[in-house]
């Protein structure tokens, strides 16, 4: 059985809400990835005595525990004092945490307040874990069955001492199994439409079905015990994926380094050796931004207005035929960038429209590529920035899926090359 972990974060300003516990997050999945068993997350204010109640709690049911915050100067800053008292450690000066934070004011030619000496303070017998990147030195002490870590709150200083100091010395003082957790994101498709189109394969029971949506994702997460086979593990994967089909853009946690839609067509179109040219229009600059960077983006063009993109063009246009008419803006954008790929992004409507969070938008996108038109339409609906989101991102999944049909040989992902032939990519219609 997986050693228990458990998550202890100490300040006002997370109990309040003023300051989102990102580290929480992050440590749970260092934690996770280790072989740890993550059972809780809690969060004290700046109260003495509630913090030495939840050590106390914490030593008797936790295996390990890492706590951040109140490692600080300041009288808020109660860390080191709930240590000593839940553990009966006083606390005493330790003259190389004082010298370190010294020399990091004098590297910045400042003078060190007085305040500052309190973190020297360290409770008696505790392991202390120098802070390279700010003046908080961290500490450790084992009390009863639990081994605690306590870590600055500034989320640069705390990840920089787990990855260096603390990651190593969790390996070695426990024997960790780790599980395998294995992502499968898609775009276009809801949590609900997955439940329902994977509910006909057999999950076996030591495996762990989760879902992890966001505006610009959907993951499907399968976790994996220790020791799970290679073999069932892939199939598994696969039937899920094959389940999902063309709406799979990138798994995570079968070797390969995958990253958001943006990233895995940046991937595709460095390997193919693409170039692309974009015209938008609801997206309003967003296609080009989430493409910034990129070499391969030879042309960018946004204009608020189908009229105005128009006369930029110097073409007769027709709000009635808004496919005909993206494609004449491809074949005139083509002419003058000379890119492989036209992304042309068009709306059904005014500005009003757009704007109007209660209006339904229709979508023209089209997509020249391999000397054919490829058309797609979606609907979005809710808020601008929403509707501007997706509008670049619902052109941005039309480029990766023409890439990831005719290009499987050059997919960073072995998974998603597996699964090209099941996935249903219409030729005119994505």
């Amino acid at each position: 059985m997986n050693p228990s972990l458990e998550i202890f974060s100490q300040g006002e300003e997370i109990v309040t809400g003023h300051t989102v516990d990102t580290n929480a997050a992050w440590l749970s999945q260092q934690a996770v990835q280790l072989g740890f068993t993550v059972t809780r997350h809690t969060a004290v204010g700046d109260k003495l005595d509630d913090l030495v109640a939840l050590l106390e709690e914490i030593s008797r049911r936790a295996d390990c525990c890492i706590c951040t915050g109140g490692l600080g100067p300041t009288s808020d800053d109660l860390t080191a004092l709930a240590v000593a008292k839940a553990f009966d450690l006083p606390l005493e000066f330790d003259a190389l945490a004082f010298a370190q934070i010294r020399q990091f004011f004098i590297n910045r030619n400042r003078e060190m307040p007085e305040s500052n000496r309190k973190q020297a303070m360290l409770p008696k017998g505790a392991e202390r874990l120098d802070n390279e990147w700010g003046t908080a030195p961290g500490f450790a002490v084992q009390y009863r069955r639990c081994w605690f870590v306590f870590l600055p709150g500034v989320p640069s200083e705390m990840r920089a001492i787990f990855l260096e100091k603390i990651r190593t010395a969790l390996d070695k003082r426990f024997s960790l199994q780790p599980s395998t957790l294995v992502s499968i994101k898609t775009f276009g498709i809801g949590e609900s439409d997955i439940q329902q189109r994977i509910d006909g394969i057999d999950i076996p029971a030591e495996v762990q079905l989760g879902f992890r949506a966001s505006l610009n994702e959907v993951q499907t997460k399968l976790l994996f015990p220790p020791r799970y086979p290679d073999a069932g593990m892939t199939a598994l994967v696969a039937a899920v994926a094959g389940t999902l089909g063309d709406y799979v853009f990138a798994v995570d946690g079968l070797g390969e380094v995958t990253g958001d839609l943006a990233y895995t067509v940046d991937q595709l179109m460095k390997a193919g050796k693409h170039t692309l040219a974009v015209v938008e229009t609801a997206s309003q600059g967003l296609l080009a931004g989430l493409c910034s960077g990129s070499a391969w983006l030879l042309e960018t063009r946004y204009e608020c207005s189908l009229e105005r993109l128009a006369r930029k063009l110097a073409l007769a246009v027709s709000t009635e035929d808004l496919p005909g008419t993206a494609k004449a803006i491809a074949l005139a954008t083509q002419k003058s960038s000379g890119a492989d790929f036209i992304l042309v992004q068009l709306y059904a409507g005014d500005l009003p429209a757009l704007l109007d969070k209660d209006k339904l938008v229709v979508l023209h996108t089209v997509l020249w590529a391999g000397g054919r038109f490829h058309p797609a339409t979606h609907s979005v609906a809710g808020p601008i920035k929403r509707k501007q989101n997706q509008a670049a991102l619902m052109a941005l999944d039309s480029l990766r899926r023409y890439l990831q049909r005719t290009e499987p040989d050059v997919l960073a992902c072995d998974l998603v090359k597996i699964l090209v032939p099941v996935n249903k990519f219409p030729d005119a219609v994505f």
